[in-house]
């Protein structure tokens, strides 16, 4: 098969430290190529892919004229080559497809990782590409809000994030102190500081990893709510981790907290926790509870008192099963062969209008 991709120019394409989305078109592209595809993929200039990059931006990303610039340079590209392809994947703005909607012997599949789901563009486009044009999500909480399910909503199909099992080390057992870990944006929706009530009342050690703000109201919610707590020993802060700290970071773990204030589409560090055997102690928000099965790769929860009672209940998940869990419903395999499985048949139904 021929595909376009597309991915937003703030991240390479794959990134260092945090940028979901761009890892999963890194691992989706190089798993295509490896199966003998043809792809090209529109990405941040400092992209290292096997692809063929297409290497666009407009820094730095921000105002109407930078991201409207960012729209035409991808349209553009994507109806030069709309000849070469077979079909097109974006993982970036629904409004970068405008002149490829109306073509509709080339099929189309928009993929969201985020919520909301930008409702009145999707019915727009629908009418434009009809039955040529498809959605996937990480998660079905992604459009289980979607206000019309019929044709004006667009079809939709779950196909869930994944991780390079293979760069994450499996730890069987760990100590008896080993510590809880918090992975990720250190800002309030996060749920820092619940993490850190849950680890405080459980008596046990938390590490946080992730970037802070350093201005504005994330800083400021550092600096009340989390500095305070900081004293290196029963609360430790290490700042960003890149893919070879994360794995010793995990994997030395009691479990990772992901006591979330929001609705999490997926969270992707809830698997790369499972690819280290590492069970995971989460609030059932979102697409949470696609990911968790509750007393089999970790525990669900609502409030941070359930966190702290399901802490008890730990050492009756086995990591061997979490670490297998992971590599069945969640490695990089698994994802190519889901969406190499929708090219496949949105390619054998072109032309339908």
């Amino acid at each position: 098969m021929r595909i376009l991709m597309t991915a937003d120019p703030y991240l390479p394409v794959p990134p260092r430290f945090e940028g979901g989305i761009e890892r999963m078109v890194d691992m989706l592209v190089r798993g295509l190529v490896r199966r003998g595809h043809g792809v090209t993929v529109f990405a941040h200039p400092a992209s290292a892919t096997p692809a063929v990059l297409v290497p666009y931006g407009a820094p730095p990303h921000v105002g109407l004229g930078p991201r409207m610039t960012e729209i035409m340079q991808v349209a553009g590209g994507l109806w030069r080559r709309r000849g070469e392809a077979d079909l097109i994947h974006s993982f970036g703005r629904l409004a970068a497809l405008l002149p490829v909607l109306p073509v509709r012997r080339l099929p189309k599949i928009q993929s969201y990782h985020r919520s909301p789901v930008p409702w009145a563009g999707v019915r727009n486009a629908m009418r434009l590409a009809g039955a040529s044009l498809c959605f996937t999500a990480c998660s079905d909480s992604v459009y289980r809000a979607r206000p019309s399910p019929g044709a004006m909503g667009g079809r939709w199909h779950t196909i869930h994030n994944a991780v390079e099992i293979d760069k994450y080390r499996f730890v069987e057992r760990v100590p008896a102190d080993a510590p809880f870990v918090f992975l990720g944006r250190v800002e309030r929706i996060k749920g820092v500081h619940h993490a850190i009530a849950i680890a405080g009342a459980a008596g046990r050690p938390l590490v946080i990893a992730g970037p802070r703000a350093e201005a504005g109201p994330e800083a400021e919610y550092f600096d009340r709510e989390v500095a305070p707590a900081i004293d290196g020993s029963a609360v430790r802060y290490v700042g960003p981790v890149d893919d070879a700290q994360k794995s010793d970071l995990l994997g030395t773990a009691i479990a990772l907290l992901m006591p979330v204030d929001f609705d999490e589409t997926f969270g992707l560090v809830m698997i790369e926790a499972m690819a280290c055997g590492t069970p995971v102690v989460a609030f059932a928000r979102g697409g949470i509870p696609e990911v968790i099965r509750d007393g089999v790769n970790g525990v669900l929860c609502r409030t941070a008192e359930g966190a702290v009672a399901a802490a008890g209940r730990l050492d009756r998940i086995d990591r061997a099963g979490v670490r297998a869990d992971c590599e069945a419903r969640f490695s990089d395999d698994a994802m190519v062969s889901a969406y190499e499985r929708l090219y496949r048949e949105v390619i054998a139904a072109r032309g339908v209008a």
